[in-house]
């Protein structure tokens, strides 16, 4: 069946779609021999030879979907210039390329996914400022009632402090560890808040992605995810094509004293 090139591309996990469009601009992609520069052409992935940049695409046989572990101190990228350790270093033993899906921060551990499918990383992508995620955050200093009640306030967030139980081995120390749901563009906000408030954030961990849990999956370790899981991920995306507008909190007022 005939897709447009750009999808076709996408799906083989070469690039994104924007991507593959700059590429087909560019005189880069060849259909049965000839070049193709428009970004309306098409092709049947399955008859016609395609490729890209001189090499044949291929598209994986079998779609992958992984849900990582990532620890804190690693790259959330298959390769860093300065030489630091990548999420590659842990995908040993994984067939074909995968690709991470967002980004989490080199400091920052818990979920990530990666897929060798372009065409889903690209829906999961965009939807990706809707999707719900929740997050543990340590943070310094414990946060007084009116504190919270302020970035509540502010950013329509709660905050909600977790037991030693719950944080396990992270427990350590004593600065307090709190649970937060939002979506992505919230996660900056509330760091900036927590930052004016006194309370930077000293450590942030992804333990849930929608309706994908990190659970007790050990850093460094990955495991695929489930056909509900996957299901449920396609029709979230399906259902939130668009960003939503960021809430940037108003200027602490100055206190009295």
């Amino acid at each position: 069946m005939q897709e447009r090139l750009q999808k076709i591309i996408a799906r083989a996990g070469l690039v994104s779609r924007r991507q593959a469009e700059q590429l087909i601009l560019a005189g880069q992609v060849t259909v049965n021999g000839r070049v193709v520069s428009q970004l309306g052409a098409k092709a049947d992935p399955e008859r016609d030879h395609i490729c890209v940049g001189g090499r044949r695409l291929r598209l994986p046989t079998q779609r992958l979907c992984l849900a990582l572990h990532k620890p804190a101190g690693c790259v959330a990228t298959l390769h860093d210039p300065q030489g630091r350790r990548t999420i590659a270093h842990l995908l040993r033993g994984v067939a074909g390329r995968l690709f991470p899906i967002g980004r989490l921060e080199y400091h920052a551990s818990g979920l990530l996914l990666l897929t060798n499918d372009g065409e889903l990383a690209n829906r999961i992508l965009k939807a990706s400022d809707r999707l719900p995620q929740t997050y543990w955050l340590k943070v310094k200093g414990g946060l007084a009632a009116d504190e919270l009640a302020q970035i509540a306030r502010r950013t329509g967030l709660q905050l909600r402090p977790l037991s030693r139980r719950q944080v396990g081995r992270a427990a350590s120390g004593t600065h307090p560890w709190y649970e937060v749901s939002m979506t992505g563009p919230r996660r900056d906000t509330l760091r900036r808040l927590l930052m004016r408030l006194g309370h930077p954030v000293e450590k942030l961990k992804r333990v849930k992605l929608d309706g994908i849990a990190l659970a007790s999956l050990p850093p460094g370790r990955y495991r695929s995810l489930s056909r509900p899981e996957l299901e449920a991920l396609e029709l979230a995306c399906a259902l939130r094509p668009g960003p939503l507008p960021q809430h940037e909190p108003s200027p602490p007022r100055a206190q009295n004293g």
